[in-house]
């Protein structure tokens, strides 16, 4: 297996994992699978650009030359927020599952942010229920620090969403800091 960072040229393998997630597994992304097809592959190319600040950046882990999974950092661009990313668009289809795919892409991910000037957290979101992403993102050092009901609206149901963050400042953090006092890497 190898886990590397995606290239304009993986668009179309990208494309085709993510449409096929979206289509699978409506309640776990914010976006649907309607919104995304009819994204022209251009858009999908823009989101796997190789600039070194790029905004955007994609991890894909590939098993026989074949895209298997994939990770998504993005990068907050306005002043007081740059200290963010989120990460997006985790996808480790059922048949590359339980290989520790996924636990790799997270970790690729957190060494990328941690390897860019000022980021200091990187936060995701998880449906709530989905007991075994929540438990991964957990092992890679995650912790929850909310919970949104009604995140997203599935037809007629709407889906909560966890609220997770991971501190790259202090490694693997065990507690969110208690508001609204901020926690030095020695608490």
């Amino acid at each position: 297996m190898n886990i590397r960072r995606l290239t304009p040229t993986d668009a179309p393998a990208y494309r085709a994992l993510m449409l096929d997630a979206y289509q699978r597994h409506p309640d776990a992304f914010t976006s649907s699978v309607s919104e995304r097809t009819a994204l022209p592959l251009a858009w999908w190319e823009s989101r796997l650009q190789l600039e070194p600040l790029a905004s955007e950046v994609v991890f894909g882990a590939f098993r026989d030359e074949r895209l298997a999974g994939v990770a998504g950092l993005s990068f907050e661009s306005r002043e007081k927020a740059r200290h963010k990313a989120t990460l997006f668009g985790m996808v480790v289809p059922a048949e590359s599952r339980q290989g520790g795919l996924g636990r790799q892409l997270v970790l690729a991910a957190l060494a990328h942010a941690r390897g860019r000037d000022g980021v200091r957290v990187v936060q995701l979101t998880v449906r709530h229920g989905n007991a075994a992403a929540q438990a991964l993102y957990e092992r890679c050092g995650f912790v929850q620090f909310g919970l949104e009901p009604f995140a997203v609206a599935v037809g007629a149901e709407f889906v909560s969403k966890v609220h997770m963050w991971c501190d790259l400042g202090c490694g693997l953090s065990l507690q969110p800091p208690s508001p609204p006092t901020e926690r030095s890497c020695s608490s």
